[in-house]
């Protein structure tokens, strides 16, 4: 059984910067997506940024590509989201998602797992 544990949300103003972990544990598989979603209040939970572990093909959502970085390290089972130039609409509970296939890396059904999520705040 996966577990995936988030940190590092918080609160920041507009255009500053945090870095969110995902520390997963009992994770065995060798393919599939790490990834980072997010869902705003009122709003639908959507893809943000997918690690394919097989390949190391990263992928990013339009509305943050050029502003957040995911990256992997496989030695500590853990996923970051680099998130910089941060603006108000960044303002979400973040998840950690895990799946073992692969498949349309921002779909919610691709993902078998998920962590409990983590609060950020973006403030002007």
């Amino acid at each position: 059984e996966v577990q995936l544990v988030e940190s590092g949300g918080g609160s920041v103003q507009a255009g500053g910067s945090l870095r969110l972990s995902c520390a997963a544990s009992g994770d065995t598989y060798s393919t599939g997506y790490m990834s980072w979603f997010r869902q705003a209040p009122g709003k639908q939970r959507e893809g943000v940024a997918a690690f394919y572990t097989e390949t190391g093909d990263i992928y990013y959502s339009d509305t943050v590509k050029g502003r957040f970085t995911i990256s992997l390290d496989n030695a500590k089972h853990t996923v970051y989201l680099q998130m910089n130039s941060l603006k108000l609409e960044d303002t979400a509970v973040y998840y950690c998602a895990r799946s073992i296939w692969g498949g349309g890396w921002a779909e919610l059904r691709t993902y078998d797992y998920w962590g409990q999520g983590t609060q950020v705040t973006v403030s002007s």
